[in-house]
């Protein structure tokens, strides 16, 4: 798993085995962007054994997009054969609310590096991945079913990655809408191709933590991205954990 901006605590839900701190990791990429701790926690949750990022690594912190998904490639590595990427989304649909949650169907990438550019490990996955279905069916069957049984009211849609850290203009806002997304941020699509890449089974959430501005009226802010994030928390907890149950 993979946990987005104001989402950390969802990690003291796992029975904890252990913790890795990126910076103890020699040549490891380290987290800076606020409310992302940066370290690997691992152990069991619902009888399943997980490991989780606490905390990602973003391209606008200066690091390739080939380093963003280095942390994924590694849980890749130590065996993690599904991956549940969440993250904190600015609404771009009108009929969103703060603190709603997004299943992800599709996303766009083309405002983004790709992260496989260049040599390719054909041992790791093929030259040219099909991203058709990124955002496995049957994991998002299961995410509507775990939603419905806890009486959460799903969004679904697309999810657009810029490259950050500035957030979006309006006239952006508003291009990004056009195109037919529902929601924007600063990660999640080049994981989902890395994942893609390798065979993993994917499935994504956001939270929507904020609306465009051109919507709202109200310009976004990291404080109140985090504290939106904070306090849809408990809900967000409650739907992976039944999902990583349903599994």
């Amino acid at each position: 798993m993979v946990l987005g901006s104001g989402l950390g605590d969802f990690a003291d839900n796992i029975d904890v085995q252990g913790e890795i701190s990126y910076k103890d990791i020699d040549g490891f990429p380290v987290s800076t962007a606020p409310g992302h701790e940066g370290k690997f926690v691992y152990g069991t949750l619902g009888g399943k054994n997980v490991i989780c990022m606490k905390g990602r690594i973003h391209m606008y912190e200066g690091y390739s997009a080939a380093d963003a998904v280095l942390p994924l490639r590694v849980m890749e590595k130590m065996g993690a054969k599904t991956i549940i990427l969440t993250n904190a989304a600015g609404g771009l649909n009108e009929s969103f609310e703060i603190g709603d949650l997004m299943l992800l169907t599709d996303h766009i990438s083309f405002f983004v590096d790709n992260p496989l550019r260049g040599a390719n490990d054909e041992e790791t996955g093929t030259r040219f991945p099909d991203m058709s279905t990124a955002y496995d069916p049957e994991l998002n069957d299961i995410i509507r079913q775990s939603a419905k049984n806890l009486g959460i009211d799903l969004q679904e849609g697309v999810y657009v990655q810029t490259p950050g850290p500035s957030y979006e203009t309006s006239a952006e806002c508003a291009m990004l809408r056009q195109l037919g997304a529902d929601a924007v941020g600063m990660s999640t699509v080049v994981e989902s191709i890395a994942a893609n890449h390798a065979g993993m089974r994917v499935c994504a959430i956001s939270c929507i933590t904020n609306m465009s501005y051109d919507i709202s009226g109200v310009a976004p802010s990291e404080e109140d991205v985090i504290e939106a994030g904070k306090k849809s928390s408990e809900e967000f907890s409650g739907l992976v954990i039944d999902v990583v149950e349903s599994m």
